[in-house]
């Protein structure tokens, strides 16, 4: 396959540039959670706060940098698949919560 019919099959590969920089990012998304944690300098709520962000912006560099996540590849198809999957993961975990929740309230008697 050339390289004109690999671009237009959708299909976007990264270069060392961008790998490197995600590399970076994803290194530092972690150093600084877990030194957080290490060495504590904020209330334990600031803290899981502040892991939570960093642990949000982690999945968004992992889906740009390294999936390639976008909008433009594949016309958009990867991202509404992936959007699909984390509504369904969200319902089972949220049902089994509200599931486990009410069978404790209930059972509890």
């Amino acid at each position: 396959m050339s390289s004109v019919e690999h671009k237009l099959a959708g299909a976007s590969h990264g270069s060392v540039k961008s790998y490197s920089i995600g590399f970076v990012l994803s290194v530092l998304l972690t150093v600084i959670p877990f030194a957080l944690v290490m060495y504590p300098s904020f209330s334990s709520l600031t803290t899981l706060y502040v892991i939570a962000t960093f642990a949000v912006v982690q999945v968004l560099v992992q889906l740009g940098f390294f999936l390639h996540m976008n909008t433009r590849s594949d016309e958009g198809w990867n991202m509404i698949a992936f959007i699909f999957t984390a509504v369904i993961i969200a319902i089972v975990v949220v049902g089994s919560l509200w599931i486990m929740f009410h069978l404790n309230h209930n059972m509890s008697h």
